[in-house]
């Protein structure tokens, strides 16, 4: 009997919020679609590749990807900001990204906080007994 290996759904929201992206950049301003167009595409690419690479990955391995992969979604929204602001994208467009990155976020924080509580801190592991109660 086989498993099917599902993507994590973060993943699967990234690739939707991507392909939002991938038909804006036809529309995008000539003058700045190869360098903040180009920017931001390599943003999202980084992105997607971040949180495949995290999801394959075990314990403090796994927490590092992570914070990587907040820190890449961070500076995408950045730019896309700058995009907006510099009127390279509508505000609808500006908007569906946006919040397609929020729900992405949300996700991310979430799967870090997950981690950070399956995976106790070395400073909460020295301050636990062995019957899992926590000393002052």
């Amino acid at each position: 009997m086989s498993t099917i290996l599902r993507p994590p759904v973060v993943l699967v929201k990234a690739k939707e919020a991507y392909s939002l992206w991938f038909q804006t950049l036809a529309d995008f301003p000539k003058i700045y679609r190869y360098n903040l167009g180009g920017k931001i595409e390599n943003c999202f690419s980084s992105l997607l590749e971040n949180i495949f690479i995290t999801a394959y990955l075990s314990g403090d391995r796994k927490a590092a990807q992570l914070s990587i992969a907040i820190l890449k979604l961070d500076n995408l929204k950045f730019l896309l900001q700058l995009a907006w602001e510099n009127k390279c994208l509508s505000n609808i467009k500006y908007s569906s990204l946006s919040e397609s990155l929020d729900e992405v976020g949300r996700m991310l924080g979430g799967w870090r906080k997950g981690l950070e509580n399956k995976t106790p801190s070395p400073e909460r592991r020295r301050n636990t007994t062995s019957c899992g109660e926590t000393t002052r």
